[in-house]
Protein backbone atom coordinates (compact mmCIF):
# COMPACT_ATOMS: atom_id res chain seq x y z
CA UNK A 1 0.00 0.00 0.00
CA UNK A 2 1.19 3.53 -0.75
CA UNK A 3 2.27 5.71 2.14
CA UNK A 4 0.35 8.85 3.05
CA UNK A 5 3.23 10.90 1.67
CA UNK A 6 3.10 9.05 -1.68
CA UNK A 7 -0.66 9.66 -1.90
CA UNK A 8 -0.29 13.37 -1.20
CA UNK A 9 2.58 13.72 -3.66
CA UNK A 10 0.74 11.89 -6.46
CA UNK A 11 -2.40 13.99 -5.97
CA UNK A 12 -0.50 17.28 -5.77
CA UNK A 13 1.58 16.58 -8.86
CA UNK A 14 -1.48 15.57 -10.89
CA UNK A 15 -3.42 18.69 -9.90
CA UNK A 16 -0.51 21.02 -10.58
CA UNK A 17 0.04 19.34 -13.95
CA UNK A 18 -3.53 20.05 -15.01
CA UNK A 19 -3.32 23.69 -13.92
CA UNK A 20 -0.07 24.20 -15.82
CA UNK A 21 -1.54 22.50 -18.90
CA UNK A 22 -4.13 25.27 -19.08
CA UNK A 23 -2.09 28.27 -17.97
CA UNK A 24 1.54 29.27 -18.19
CA UNK A 25 2.98 29.61 -14.71
CA UNK A 26 4.02 33.18 -15.53
CA UNK A 27 0.36 34.04 -16.27
CA UNK A 28 -0.89 32.93 -12.88
CA UNK A 29 -1.22 35.45 -10.12
CA UNK A 30 -1.47 32.58 -7.66
CA UNK A 31 -2.47 28.95 -7.38
CA UNK A 32 -2.59 26.56 -4.49
CA UNK A 33 -3.11 22.83 -4.22
CA UNK A 34 -3.76 21.45 -0.75
CA UNK A 35 -3.98 17.70 -0.28
CA UNK A 36 -4.59 15.87 2.97
CA UNK A 37 -4.79 12.12 3.40
CA UNK A 38 -5.68 10.91 6.87
CA UNK A 39 -7.32 7.67 7.97
CA UNK A 40 -7.97 6.70 4.36
CA UNK A 41 -9.81 9.95 3.56
CA UNK A 42 -8.51 12.13 0.74
CA UNK A 43 -9.24 15.88 0.85
CA UNK A 44 -8.24 18.00 -2.13
CA UNK A 45 -8.56 21.77 -2.38
CA UNK A 46 -7.48 23.61 -5.51
CA UNK A 47 -7.37 27.39 -5.93
CA UNK A 48 -6.43 29.09 -9.21
CA UNK A 49 -6.08 32.85 -9.69
CA UNK A 50 -5.22 33.69 -13.30
CA UNK A 51 -5.50 37.16 -14.87
CA UNK A 52 -9.10 38.34 -15.27
CA UNK A 53 -9.12 37.82 -19.04
CA UNK A 54 -7.77 34.26 -18.82
CA UNK A 55 -9.53 31.47 -20.62
CA UNK A 56 -10.71 28.86 -19.59
CA UNK A 57 -12.68 29.58 -16.44
CA UNK A 58 -10.46 29.10 -13.36
CA UNK A 59 -13.23 27.28 -11.45
CA UNK A 60 -13.47 24.71 -14.24
CA UNK A 61 -9.70 24.26 -14.22
CA UNK A 62 -9.69 23.86 -10.43
CA UNK A 63 -12.44 21.23 -10.68
CA UNK A 64 -10.57 19.34 -13.39
CA UNK A 65 -7.34 19.51 -11.36
CA UNK A 66 -9.10 18.08 -8.29
CA UNK A 67 -10.57 15.24 -10.37
CA UNK A 68 -7.14 14.49 -11.83
CA UNK A 69 -5.69 14.39 -8.32
CA UNK A 70 -8.32 11.87 -7.23
CA UNK A 71 -7.72 9.77 -10.34
CA UNK A 72 -3.97 9.76 -9.70
CA UNK A 73 -4.56 8.45 -6.17
CA UNK A 74 -6.94 5.77 -7.47
CA UNK A 75 -4.28 4.66 -9.97
CA UNK A 76 -1.66 4.59 -7.21
CA UNK A 77 -3.77 2.25 -5.11
CA UNK A 78 -4.66 0.07 -8.11
CA UNK A 79 -0.97 -0.30 -8.98
CA UNK A 80 -0.21 -1.27 -5.38
CA UNK A 81 -2.83 -4.03 -5.49
CA UNK A 82 -1.33 -5.66 -8.59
Amino acid sequence: MPTDEEVVRAASEAAEGVILDFYKQSELTDFDVTVEFEDGVLDIDVYVNPPEDADPDPDAVADEAALAAGDAVDELFEAAEE
